[in-house]
This record gives structure tokens, sequence and C-alpha cells, in this order.
């Protein structure tokens, strides 16, 4: 994929980030392509939405985000606006998102100029709600305390029947929640799997996540890991004052409705971390997965499951030397059998 613009998002706070992004700065003066910076900050006390900044920015033909994973995901709400790539900058620290280390990140663009890179495609996450959501004045330090100003509220799709809701344009790769506002007192909401109630649940918060979003703040909450490969949305309840406890997986095609009950208090809904509005009781807001997926740069096959023994420090385990052999099953000396020709599996080792 030949680069002719290319956005950077970059955590100013942390020097590796700003010597990296430097440096794609003067990779790309060398082969005359444009480089914009993409800050999501509009002056003082305010910020732009994704769209906004996705004008701004000239419509890049590939983001690189240089930070942890929440520098990555301000560049993956962007870049899913108008599917382009993605390549996340790994500075060392704990994450799923960000893979290039930053000492490469000058190889992993000429890859990516060259065609010699692969395209990951991640299930992403999009929203209805009964209403507009609308973040009120009084609310919004509460909400946003140490993080300066909230985004805007995210503005209904252009086209959206309100029959249905309201449109929301609004994209989350990890997960939408809806969470209490008043530290003693839980939010009441019914929740709704494919149009039938499965339970009224008072709770601390109501995460649905992706795949993806399984090893947040789902996880965080008792939830399991899933594969980022598989389509499916994860609904996990924060804290619930009831027996029933577990997490429910939902397929891809089955919409979560959350709507917040008459005798609740208001409720905060946030998108990958970020709050975009409030609640009332009797509001509601659908969580479905979005037709268009995040589109990741890989320079290689991605080793999820590698990254996950090492983010969680599996390898600390008390059995961890018990077995120190090669992974069974998986690219024996022998040729591939026809029973498991089907499967995905890790390409042969270098010889």
């Amino acid at each position: 994929m030949p680069i002719s613009r290319l956005g950077l998002v970059v955590h100013e706070g942390r020097p590796e980030a700003v010597s990296g992004a430097q440096a794609v700065r003067e990779w790309c003066a060398r082969r005359d392509i444009g480089c914009v910076d993409i800050d999501v900050w509009q002056g003082q006390g305010s910020r732009r939405s994704g769209r906004e900044e996705m004008r701004a920015a000239g419509s890049p033909d590939l983001i690189v985000t240089l930070g942890g994973d929440g520098t990555f995901l301000r560049g993956a709400r962007i870049a899913a606006k108008k599917s382009i790539q993605v390549l996340g900058v790994d500075l060392g620290k704990v994450g799923f998102l960000t893979e290039t280390p930053v000492t490469e990140v000058e190889r992993a663009l000429d890859a990516v100029h060259a065609g010699r890179s692969e395209c990951e495609e991640r299930m992403t996450l999009t929203m209805r709600a009964s209403k507009p959501l609308e973040m009120p004045s009084d609310m919004e330090q509460i909400l946003c305390y140490g993080r300066g100003p909230a985004l805007p509220p995210p503005p209904p799709r252009s086209g959206s029947d309100d029959s249905w809701g309201v449109a929301l344009d609004v994209t989350a790769l990890n997960d939408i929640v809806v969470e209490k506002l008043a530290r003693d007192r839980q939010v009441s909401v019914g929740v709704y799997i494919a149009g039938r109630l499965l339970a009224s649940y008072s709770a601390d918060g109501l995460i649905v996540a992706t795949p993806t979003g399984s090893t947040a703040y789902s996880f965080a909450a008792g939830g399991p890991v899933l594969s980022p490969r598989m389509r499916a949305v994860v609904f996990t309840p924060v804290a619930p004052h009831m027996t029933f406890n577990r997490t429910v997986i939902a397929n891809a095609d089955e919409p979560i409705a959350l709507r917040v009950l008459p005798h609740s208090g208001r409720a905060a809904v946030s998108v990958d971390g970020q709050p975009r509005g409030v609640l009332e009781p009797g509001d509601w807001i659908g969580v479905i997965a979005a037709p268009e997926p995040l589109r990741l740069v890989r320079l290689s096959p991605a080793d999820f499951y590698g990254r996950l023994r090492d983010r969680m420090r599996l390898t600390d385990a008390p059995a961890t030397a018990a077995d120190g052999e090669s992974a069974p099953l998986f690219r024996p000396s022998g040729p591939v059998p026809e029973d498991v020709r089907h499967l995905r599996l890790p390409p042969p080792p270098l010889s």
C-alpha cells in the first residue's frame, strides 16, 4: 500500500513516543510523503469528534499511533470512520493493541509502503439510543476529572430512522459501558439480548465489549478472554447485586439493549473509556456490531496468546518450568494431515 499521506497520534508526555514520532516525520520527509499530527484537541477547553479530526487531517492513508493502548484507541476511532489502516507502535508497557516496537517503526513503514504488510480486521461496536446523548454541564467535571474536557456528544448518523432509535456516530473497539454516577447508589438496568429480556440488574456498571475488549474492563470485572479474531458481543455486569453474575457471550448479529429502570438514578455512558453522555431513568441504548471493522497493520501473523502470556505474567506460574517442549500438534516435522488443513496454523519455523 503506497503511502501518500500519514497521520500521527502521539502521547506527548512520553519521551520515547516523541522521539519515535520525529523518526516517522523524517521518514516521510525523505520520501516526500505528507505527514500531519492528529491531536483530537481543538484549542483550550474543547475537543474534536473523530470525523472532525479526520477532516482536519485530510484523510490520510495510514494512521500511526505512538503511546499506550489509550493513544491507540484515539487513533482507532478516527481511522475506523474511513476504513484507514492503523499502525500501533509499542513502547514496552502493558497493552494488547500495539505491536510494532518503537525501534522498528521505520522498518514497519518501509514494509507498509512497499506492500509487504498484512491487514488484520477487528470487530467494532456502534450504538443506537432512545434519544441523542448529552453531557450535562454539572456532570462533565465529575466524569472527566483529571482528563480535561470530554469529547463532544456523538452526533446522530445521517439518514437514521428514529423509529429504531437514534443511530449515533459511535465507534468502539473495546467496549461501551453504562455505569452508576452516585457512589452510594447502584444503577438499575434491564438487559435485553436479541430482543428478549435477559434480566434486570442492580450493579455498579454493565459492560458490552468486543473480543478485542475482552482483555480490558470486561476482564477486570471477571469476564473471559476471547480471541480477537472472533465476532461476538460480550456482556459483563460489574458487581451486580444478584446471584447470576456471569458473563454472557452473544453472537455478533444479536443486539444488546440496556434500559435504565424507573427507580434507578442517572447513569453514565462511556465509549472505550471516554464519557460520552448521561442516561436518565427510562432512557435506553442499543449496542450492535458495526458493519465496519478496524484495520490493523501487521508485519507478521499476530501472536495474541504469546502476548497474553507475557502481559498477564503467565510465565511466573509455578508449573511454567514443567513443560519446556514445543507446542504439541502444531508444526511437527511431517506434512500437514488432511483433518487439520482447515485450521489456522502458525507458519513453519525459519530454517
